[in-house]
């Protein structure tokens, strides 16, 4: 899952790159999330593989304060990127010209909120469950598939949320890997 996050974000951070039809605000600012995806899940993942390659547990304190530092400021960064795309795209949609005659602003709000707020809302659940449930009796077990649901499922699906259902985005991935045009 890991390199499958970290593929996926590298992918559409080369084809915004490469494709200069893509040069516009919404796959800037995917692009950019899809950067801090890489970086948020590269504070805790490798060093989970280590321990459990290991079967050490252990982390020094001020390996644990500089994890929790950038899993925060990644997290934070996400949201915050996640908010101006959201933002982006109500602009996008809901006014366009000939636009506003179709979509009224609150159908336009729901259409942008409604994914954001499910993938805002897994991550917060996740973490939440985690860090409450971490003062009460529990498992191990338990504990770890909620830290994995906020760590890595939801950046590893960002990149098919927000990308492949695209087409621009499928053509600029199809340029990548077939020479010649299209």
């Amino acid at each position: 899952m890991y390199l499958i996050t970290v593929f996926g974000n590298l992918l559409i951070i080369l084809a915004v790159i490469s494709d200069y039809h893509l040069h516009i605000p919404m796959y800037f600012f995917l692009s950019k999330l899809s950067f801090v995806d890489i970086c948020f899940t590269s504070t805790t993942i490798p060093k989970m593989l280590w321990n459990i390659q290991t079967q050490s547990k252990a982390i020094t304190y001020e390996g644990c304060i500089t994890q929790i530092y950038f899993l925060i400021l990644f997290a934070v960064l996400d949201i915050l990127l996640l908010t101006v795309m959201a933002y982006d795209r109500f602009v996008a949609i809901c006014h366009p010209l000939h636009y506003t005659v179709i979509m009224n602003p609150r159908l336009c709000g729901l259409l942008v909120l409604v994914p954001w707020i499910m993938i805002v809302s897994l991550f917060y659940c996740t973490m939440l469950g985690v860090y409450l449930s971490s003062a009460a009796a529990h498992s191990s077990h338990s504990s770890a598939t909620a830290s994995v649901m906020y760590t890595v499922i939801t950046p590893m699906l960002n990149p098919f949320i927000y990308s492949l259902r695209n087409k621009d985005m499928k053509r600029a991935l199809k340029a990548l890997f077939v020479k010649g045009p299209m």
